[in-house]
């Protein structure tokens, strides 16, 4: 991961990649670590820091939106559950458990979520974190004494993860090195390299701290820039 000796190999003229992926967040690095551990030639160009967008903004969970279980979509709840019980055992030094507690008011709330988070422990199958259970009154109020106590009748907690986002972005991008891709970051791409027929075939960039400009071909131009594109 010498930054370099990477920029004048891919500045040269000569480099070609299968793949060249325009953005270093969550999506760019996951597109470059699946395309290198396939065997294709991938380089992904960041302008800034990795995960400098959305990617150093989120939430820091990884879980299985609970909500969605709630709107009945079951299959994109299995679908991240599964995902980020992935992630914890990929990465168990980024990824932990982290314990909610829900407060209940009304009788009926009780075993309504214990019911609900029951399910949604159900779908992780193997791949869970913990076991949704009830708690009474009194415990609530022992752990979370901050919590409205007015009319408190218990409560159900349940488990979802936690993780280091920036770290995690970083050691996707070791692990693209890691399969033979390249990652760089300052480098800004500026434009679209199209051949005669008007089909892309790689991108102008600009090294943004030696200011160096060169292009780089490529088979397949993958955009993930960001929701704001």
């Amino acid at each position: 991961m010498k930054r370099e000796g990477l920029s004048g190999e891919i500045g040269s003229g000569n480099y070609a990649s299968d793949i060249l992926v325009i953005g270093g967040g969550a999506t760019g690095l996951g597109v470059a670590v699946d395309a290198a551990s396939r065997g294709y030639r991938v380089v992904l160009l960041e302008q800034d820091d990795f995960a400098k967008g959305t990617s150093s903004r989120s939430t820091k969970l990884v879980h299985g939106g609970v909500r969605y279980l709630a709107q009945g979509d079951v299959r994109l709840v299995v679908e991240a559950l599964r995902e980020r019980g992935r992630m914890r055992r990929n990465a168990p030094h980024l990824v932990r458990d982290m314990r909610f507690i829900i407060g209940n008011y009304k009788w009926w709330e009780r075993p309504f979520y214990t019911i609900g988070l029951t399910c949604y422990d159900l779908l992780a199958g193997k791949l869970g974190l913990g076991r949704s259970l009830p708690l009474s009154g009194k415990r609530v109020r022992s752990e979370i004494p901050g919590l409205k106590q007015d009319g408190l009748m218990g409560g159900v907690v349940y488990h979802d993860g936690q993780f280091d986002d920036s770290r995690m972005a970083i050691t996707l991008a070791q692990t693209a090195f890691d399969y033979g891709g390249i990652c760089m970051n300052y480098v800004r791409v500026e434009g679209l390299e199209k051949d005669k027929g008007g089909r892309i075939c790689g991108v102008h960039a600009v090294d943004k701290l030696s200011g160096e400009k060169f292009t780089v071909h490529s088979r397949v131009v993958v955009n993930a820039t960001g929701v704001f594109i």
